[in-house]
């Protein structure tokens, strides 16, 4: 298993493009026009302007929007001194984060050098380039040093996020901790288990929120740093402690706050038990605590415990800070991000946990409720809230203390800005992924014996997306496995024509008999049924033998959805089913209908697709706003497609006021607000972005999303079947394992919502 996942990483950093990042042109560049401007001789004009004023590089580059992720590697996660270019993978990582949480662009510059004073030149020389330096992986004290001198020499934002991310997060949670036990930060004592970068990023921010320095313990490999050693150095010397302890156990009884930042297994459950009442315990060590979750929970009960794991409560996560921080400083031009600014992200971040959590966050992480307490003091990553939370706390800070260079004075077209940039990532993807594995279903794969079907089966297994059934001949299966070194070992086969069980497909024979024997379905027709995958695993689903269904890698979509259609039937009150694509693209997310069914939909097919649609794009924790389109606006061609899109919309005008829907719109009026107001502001979607488009007949859809993928404009995930009883979701011929992956987390959640019903209905 460990090779594979070895294997998997690989393949993810080398197939296809190599790498994890690109440089992707903004402007046109299509025409002779558009690279006399791009380049010679048009690009001298914006070049003689910044030479007379250096700060127009803001307004004719992409210097605004550019950090630059510099590391020598010496460092890099829990590897070590691995030296500069095989840190780059972390790099390009960091890259990628501060792309898909605050669209900020990012070059990585791995620099071949361990001399710190080599280094911060190197630094300097290239430091015109970007609107910000992320300092990543550089060991310390030489950390230190070079944060210092760059930001000394330097007028744009600077941070070693090593340092002070941690710092940051753990100050937000430790302000919320605080508070829920009712204790102030200046009356605690506070020990600090490590005594590198993040330890003393840590605890000179803890004593800038309030804590009294004279409180606070440090302790190193070799004990407490204390005013009795005599081996301190000049980093370490400023947190030497005159109180009378000389050892973490010492140090820890009766303390309030233990901050690790060390190595698993220092902290032993009686020293948690030697706390003073209420403690709060952060074990940051990473990838494993300084004492488990487990052990930490069971030694007392009035405990805040606190990790850097995602598969607990309360997890320290530096992405909930620099994104968010270098978005604010860069907004605001600012030269530097200095303490008023870290202190305002914690106080941001800390404020965040303490307002109603919106369902988009509960969905994505599987939870009825989060609400402010000792299980919830710091925010979720995936909590949308946080860029439009910290990147104004932190530019209003950059204001108030002077340091920004081009002021915000409307801050509600801000806050708009930050949202419409949200648009640019995949975070609906990373929700429903963490949804899906909190409550993994039975999914069978009906043609296993396709090798995507077969890869996206092992990934989804071992990433606790589902529990794969897989349909079709062992040995073929067995043989597919083995030879492309597939991990599916023990996943469930079932051969149909050799069912082990052969009372199984007797039994469903029978049931499928009982259900269509007015439809002229007799027992040797159902019988003989049974031999065909799709009926077989439909049959499965909708005997409870399994919870969803996925097909269509190779299967026509007419003969997947008419077994469907016979075995699991139509949702009551539905005369018509439907598809849904969820397209993901610069300008946000989009659902589009229908993609997958209806190919000349009258009104009344209209009428339902847009009720379905309405009730899944809120099933993705979305408020539809729909617009259906056509190829004229509001009445000017009265016959045709137009003219039964106009219908339909009446008809829902008037039956269905809830629903926020206009039309029929040509698609340009649809997704430009501006230009809607001006023409039509009389729109029931007046003012409002359209989320969702309701195509008016299936060529029009189904083109329009296949060019956006072709084109590279977006990534879908569909089509969604929406209108069955039971998850039962019908690939694209030919999907990738990407795409048979992403509707098998889609099968999940559909599989999930069937459960809580079944559970009310109870």
């Amino acid at each position: 298993m460990e090779n594979s996942k070895n294997q998997d990483a690989l393949n993810y950093h080398k197939q296809g493009r190599p790498g994890k990042i690109q440089v992707v042109p903004t402007k046109p560049y299509s025409t002779q026009r558009d690279l006399s401007l791009a380049y010679s001789p048009g690009v001298a004009i914006p070049c003689l302007e910044i030479e007379k004023d250096q700060q127009l590089a803001y307004d004719y580059t992409a210097k605004g929007n550019l950090v630059a992720v510099i590391s020598n590697g010496t460092a890099v996660l829990g590897l070590g001194d691995i030296g500069a270019l095989a840190g780059k993978p972390v790099m390009e990582g960091k890259g990628l984060l501060f792309k898909i949480f605050a669209d900020i662009d990012v070059f990585d510059i791995e620099v071949d050098e361990k001399d710190s004073a080599k280094f911060i030149e190197v630094v300097k020389a290239i430091s015109c380039t970007f609107g910000g330096i992320n300092l990543e992986d550089i060991k310390a004290p030489e950390c230190f040093e070079i944060e210092e001198k760059l930001k000394e020499a330097l007028d744009i934002p600077i941070m070693h996020d090593d340092q002070h991310g941690t710092a940051i997060i753990s100050g937000a949670g430790l302000l919320n901790a605080l508070e829920l036990v009712g204790k102030k930060i200046e009356d605690v004592q506070i020990v600090v288990n490590g005594a590198g970068a993040s330890a003393s990023a840590c605890s000179l921010l803890y004593i800038r929120l309030g804590a009294d320095p004279k409180k606070l313990v440090m302790v190193d490999s070799k004990g407490v740093i204390s005013v009795r050693r005599t081996d301190l150095n000049s980093r370490k010397l400023p947190f030497a402690t005159e109180l009378p302890c000389n050892t973490l156990a010492e140090a820890i009884a009766g303390a309030d706050v233990f901050l690790g930042l060390s190595v698993e297994g220092v902290l032993t459950q009686d020293m948690v038990r030697s706390m003073a009442a209420n403690p709060i315990v952060f074990a940051l060590a990473n990838p494993n605590p300084e004492i488990s979750y487990t052990e930490a929970i069971a030694s007392r009960t009035d405990l805040i415990f606190a990790t850097g794991r995602s598969d607990h409560p309360n997890q320290v996560n530096n992405v909930l800070g620099f994104p968010y921080i270098f978005r604010g400083a860069l907004d605001v031009r600012s030269t530097a991000i200095n303490e008023e600014m870290k202190v305002a992200a914690v106080r941001a971040i800390a404020e965040l946990a303490k307002k109603p959590v919106p369902e988009v966050v509960t969905a994505a992480y599987n939870t009825s409720s989060l609400s402010f307490g000792r299980q919830y003091i710091i925010p979720k990553p995936l909590d949308p809230r946080l860029l439009v939370t910290v990147a104004p706390a932190v530019a209003k800070a950059a204001m108030e203390s002077g340091v920004a260079r081009k002021p915000i004075t409307d801050w509600e077209k801000y806050a708009e800005e930050l949202l419409q940039r949200m648009g640019l990532d995949n975070k609906l993807i990373r929700g429903l992924t963490e949804k899906a594995q909190e409550n993994p279903k039975r999914v069978v794969f009906a043609e296993a014996n396709h090798i995507n079907m077969l890869k996206a089966a092992s990934v989804a297994r071992a990433e606790g997306i589902c529990i794969p059934i897989l349909l079709g001949n062992e040995e073929r299966i067995e043989k597919l496995i083995r030879k492309n070194q597939i991990e599916l070992d023990g996943v469930e086969i079932v051969n149909l024509r050799h069912d082990r069980e052969s009372s199984r497909r007797k039994k469903y024979a029978k049931m499928l008999t009982d259900k269509r024997q007015r439809e002229g379905m007799t027992l040797d027709e159902a019988f003989e049924k049974m031999f065909d995958r799709n009926y077989f695993g439909m049959m499965m689903v909708e005997a409870g033998d399994a919870d969803a269904l996925i097909t269509g890698v190779y299967t026509k979509y007419q003969d997947a959805i008419i077994p469907a259609i016979e075995i699991v039937g139509m949702r009551e009150g539905l005369t018509h089913i439907a598809g849904i694509s969820i397209v993901t693209t610069k300008l946000g997310t989009f659902f589009f209908a229908d993609t997958m069914v209806n190919s000349h939909p009258t009104k009344e097919t209209l009428i339902d697709i847009a009720k379905l649609t309405h009730g899944a794009v809120k099933l993705f924790n979305t408020e539809p706003v729909m617009a259906m389109l056509s190829y004229s606006n509001f009445g000017a061609r009265a016959t045709g497609s137009p003219g039964v899109v106009h219908d339909a919309v009446a008809y829902l005008h008037e039956n269905n006021p809830e629903m926020m829907i206009d039309g029929e719109l040509q698609v340009n009026f649809a997704l430009d607000k501006d230009l809607r107001h001006e023409k039509f502001p009389f729109s029931k979607i007046d003012g409002k972005n359209v989320n969702t488009l309701i195509f008016p007949n299936l060529s029009s859809s189904n083109i329009a999303y296949k060019l956006m993928l072709e084109f590279g404009m977006s990534d879908t995930i569909g089509p969604i079947q929406m209108g069955l009883n039971k998850p039962i979701h019908i690939l694209n011929v030919e999907s990738s394992v990407r795409d048979i992956l992403n509707m098998v987390t889609i099968a999940v959640i559909d599989a999930q919502v069937e459960e809580q019903k079944i559970i009310h209905r109870l």
